[in-house]
This record gives C-alpha cells, sequence and structure tokens, in this order.
C-alpha cells in the first residue's frame, strides 16, 4: 500500500516509549567523555592543517614547486579555478584517510570488540605521536605523505572508539550532547589548527609549516596518556565476559546510583543475542535485522562527504586565495570560518536531545542547500579563469560560506556521529562502526582525491553538483530516518519495527528478539 510523503514523515519521526535509567551526569564520566574526546581534537587538527600548510608558499616552494609557481602567476594561462589543481598534492591530503580507512576495515573493529574501546583509543594516540614527528620532521614529499599515513592510522583508531566510548558512556537522556561533543573537539581541534596556521605563515625563516604540522602531537598525548586511567565502558566489559558484580560496581560509579540493574539488564540481554556468532560484520551483512543499521552506516557518513564541507574544509584557505585573496588574509578568513562552526556545533550539543536528530539534520540540510547554490551562483556569474572577485562579492562569498558552515555544525557534522554510534546493537556495535568509518573514509578520500581536479573541470558548477547531494539527503533522511533521541541505547531496536519502511524490511520473529537474562 503507498504511503504519503506526509504519512513517512510523521511515521519516521515517532519515537518509542522507552523506560529511562537512573543516574545522572557524574563528574567521573565527564572527565572521561572529555578525555577520550581528544580523539576528535586530532582529527579537527589534521583536517585543517593540510588546506592551511597547502597554502603556505614556504610548504609549496619545497614539496609542491608546480603548484606555488601556478599561484605566482609563473605559469602562465591557468585558471584561477586550476591553480592548486596536483594530484600529488591532494594525495599528501588523502593519504591520512586512505591509511585510516584500512586500518579501520583490517584491524582496529576487531580490537575495540575483542579487546575494548579503551586499548583502540590508546594504539591510536601513540600512531598519531609517530605521525606527527614524522610529518614535522618531513625532508621530501614521500616523508611528508608518511606522516600523514601514520596520523592515518591513529585516526581510524581513535574514530573507531571514541565515538562508542561516548555513546556508552553517556546518560541516555544526554547521549546527543554527549555524543556531539566529539564533533565540537573535532572544531576545536580545527580551530586550534587554523590559529597556529595563521601564526606559522608570519615566521619568515620558512619553517612554519613544520609547527603546524608536529603541534598534532599535543593532543596525540593527551589522548594516550589520558587512555591510561580511562574506565572501559560496562557495555564493552560485558561483551568481553566480565563479571557482573564488577560491571554494576562500575555502572554505579558512572551513573553515580544504586539503581543500575535495569540497564545491566540490558546491555547483558543484549549482549546475549546472536552470542554464538563472533564475527560481526558477518551478521550485519547477513541477518536481515540489521538492514536499516546497515544503510545509516553507509549512507549518512557519505552523504556528510558529499555535502562538499570536507572540500572546504580542506581548502578553505586554498578557494580563498583562488578568489583573489592574499595568504595571510586567507588563514585569517579560515579561523573566523571555523569559529562560527564550532558555536553552531555547542549550539547542537544543547540542542540533539531537546529537539532531535530529525529536525537538526532536516534544518540544517535546508540552510546548507540555499547557501551551497548562492556560492555556486556568486562564482559561476563573477568569477572567470582570470582576475579576482570585487570586494563585495568576496565578501558576500565569505558570509555564504560562513552561513553553509554553521548549518553543517548544528546538524550533519556531530549527527554523522553521533547517529550511527547509537543505533547497532551490542553485538555488533563495533563493527557497525567500522562500517561507519570506512563509508566516511572512503568518499573522503575521493572528495578530498578528486576536488581539485574537479574544481578545475567543473569551476563554479561544483558547488551545485554538492547541492544536488544535500537535497537528496535532506529527503532521505525525512522518509527513512526514525527519531532516537532520548531512547536508551539498548533499545533503540525498538524504531525500526514501527517504522513504516524499514518493518517491512526486517520482519524481525519472536526468534529474534534479545532474552533477558
Amino acid at each position: 500500500m503507498a504511503v504519503s510523503f506526509a504519512a513517512a514523515g510523521r511515521e519516521a519521526g515517532g519515537e518509542v516509549d522507552a523506560r529511562r535509567y537512573g543516574g545522572q551526569v557524574t563528574a567521573f564520566v565527564a572527565l572521561s567523555c572529555v578525555t577520550a574526546a581528544m580523539g576528535g581534537v586530532i582529527f579537527g587538527y589534521d583536517i585543517q592543517t593540510a588546506g592551511g600548510v597547502s597554502s603556505m608558499d614556504a610548504f609549496l616552494r619545497g614539496f609542491f614547486p608546480d603548484v606555488y609557481r601556478r599561484t605566482k602567476g609563473s605559469a602562465g594561462g591557468v585558471s584561477n579555478y586550476c591553480k592548486f589543481d596536483s594530484q600529488l598534492l591532494t594525495l599528501f591530503t588523502s593519504s591520512l584517510y586512505i591509511a585510516g580507512l584500512l586500518t579501520a576495515v583490517l584491524l582496529a573493529s576487531w580490537v575495540t570488540a575483542r579487546h575494548g574501546r579503551r586499548p583502540s583509543m590508546l594504539l591510536g594516540g601513540a600512531a598519531y605521536l609517530a605521525g606527527a614527528a614524522v610529518s614535522g620532521a618531513a625532508v621530501n614529499v614521500f616523508m611528508a605523505i608518511l606522516g600523514r599515513a601514520l596520523l592515518g592510522v591513529g585516526l581510524g583508531f581513535a574514530n573507531q572508539a571514541v565515538p562508542l566510548y561516548l555513546s556508552e558512556m553517556a546518560p541516555a537522556r544526554y547521549r546527543g550532547m554527549f555524543s556531539n561533543g566529539f564533533q565540537f573537539s573535532l572544531c576545536l581541534g580545527a580551530l586550534l589548527a587554523t590559529v597556529v596556521n595563521y601564526g606559522a605563515e608570519k615566521i619568515t625563516a620558512g619553517w612554519g609549516w613544520r609547527l603546524s604540522l608536529g603541534l598534532a602531537g599535543v593532543p596525540a598525548v593527551l589522548l594516550t596518556v589520558g587512555a591510561i586511567f580511562l574506565p572501559e565502558t560496562p557495555n564493552s566489559l560485558v561483551q568481553q565476559g566480565r563479571d557482573r558484580g564488577e560491571v554494576r560496581a562500575l555502572l554505579r560509579k558512572i551513573r553515580g546510583t544504586d539503581a543500575v540493574d535495569q540497564e545491566l539488564d540490558d546491555i547483558v540481554a543484549a549482549n546475549a543475542v546472536e552470542r554464538g556468532e563472533k564475527n560481526g560484520l558477518r551478521l550485519i551483512l547477513t541477518n536481515r535485522r540489521y538492514r536499516p543499521q546497515l544503510a545509516m552506516a553507509i549512507l549518512i557518513p557519505s552523504f556528510t562527504q558529499l555535502t562538499g564541507i570536507n572540500a572546504i574544509g580542506f581548502y578553505t584557505p586554498v578557494l580563498l586565495r583562488s578568489i583573489g585573496m592574499g595568504e595571510s588574509a586567507s588563514l585569517l578568513s579560515a579561523i573566523v570560518l571555523v569559529l562560527v562552526t564550532s558555536a553552531a556545533t555547542f549550539v547542537s550539543m544543547l540542542a540533539a536531545d531537546r529537539f532531535g536528530r530529525r529536525t537538526l539534520l532536516l534544518a540544517g540540510g535546508a540552510q546548507m542547500l540555499v547557501s551551497e547554490v548562492l556560492i555556486g551562483a556568486i562564482m559561476a556569474a563573477k568569477l572567470g579563469d582570470e582576475g579576482g572577485l570585487g570586494g563585495a562579492y568576496a565578501l558576500a562569498l565569505l558570509l555564504l560560506i560562513g552561513v553553509y558552515s554553521t548549518g553543517f555544525g548544528w546538524s550533519w557534522g556531530p549527527l554523522s556521529w553521533l547517529v550511527p554510534s547509537e543505533i547497532f546493537p551490542l553485538e555488533v556495535r563495533s563493527a557497525g562502526q567500522s562500517v561507519t568509518v570506512a563509508s566516511s573514509f572512503v568518499f573522503t578520500i575521493l572528495v578530498a582525491q578528486f576536488f581539485l581536479a574537479m574544481l578545475c573541470w567543473m569551476k563554479a558548477w561544483i558547488f551545485f553538483f554538492f547541492a544536488g547531494w544535500i537535497a537528496a539527503m535532506t529527503a532521505f533522511v525525512y522518509l527513512f530516518l526514525p527519531e532516537t533521541k532520548r531512547i536508551p541505547i539498548e533499545q533503540i531496536d525498538k524504531v525500526w519495527g514501527e517504522h513504516w519502511f524499514w518493518r517491512r524490511v526486517i520482519r524481525v520473529d519472536e526468534a529474534h528478539a534479545p532474552e533477558k537474562l
């Protein structure tokens, strides 16, 4: 029977009347989550650093001389849109994500499921430290790419473990706020990188880029040392077969109350489902029960990269230089944009549990769509192959990038990590997170590797390309994503059976229902 779009939207937004667990936000869990979120700081720092150093003359002159000559006009007849078109330059950026993808798929998921979230964070922090050291000491382009690849190994472990850690440690009614803290910490890392890049560019001796790349080691030290003292999550301890009394004692400390038996019962019951099958990835791929979660784990992070945000994040200084801004002015403008995005992400931390995931995703998608179309229109009408934009149009473009970044900051940015991390049942949660991370990295690699070539080929039309994807993903959320706010993480599985579309897909019978132990 056909379902109208309006009815689909109402059903997609329905909530499960889930029981509430006891407890509060304790200082213990807050400190643990802040420490874990250092993984997000490093992620944001690495994203923003690549774009910043790629616009520094000293770095380009030493590692990418062909690009340097084009930016200085010594290579005549080069379009504004093609000055930074270099596959070697984009490989420097995307090598981080290639290594992260391989790590997440081949190793991080297994470590996180078998040995816990904390060991993965330790391994990630150690790899970050090695990558920062090699990057800062690079003497040729291949050493610089190796440093980025080591950072990617750390990224694969941290992005696998940190979102799961935050979702499992947070009380159900505040899970959106805590989990969105990962994106907020990412924004803080990006802000740190842009400030460092701005100062490093002023170093006349030409070694400022080394400072930018090497300082990634500071948050890496905080994550590595902090992870030594972090507690493991109760969910992971149950998954590892630890004593029930030990898990109950940890839950009492985390929640600040003795009334933890309901939550513990649900965690144990969730772990009992399909307990004979040890391969979580095989379960996800072969069991119809997990089809909705699998679709979200693939499509939400993929859509997020197709908004074009990482293209702007990687290359904001490059884009601004392409429209005629100087090196220093472009880096200063990038700082302003990251500040705006950080503020928007903080708003999302407060709003996700109040207004819901769907509301923020739909409103943010509309805001990004309008601003992306206007950005493309201005560049198509006013920026040719040569020359720059007039002052008024350059300012308008900068403002629109700010509006776009704000829309992303309080919607798809944080929620693309929150939603996939909270929807998988415990028995496949680590494998599901690896699918999420892998999907994100695959599309991040594609965008990072081909964006500058697409900018050269498509010119301003590339922004209309991204706008089309924003329209598609906003419609997808409206039709297919149910609301999950304030639902205990071990009960979210129920929303799929009540959704107008997914209930027809999963056809879960009583044999698949989890037993209480």
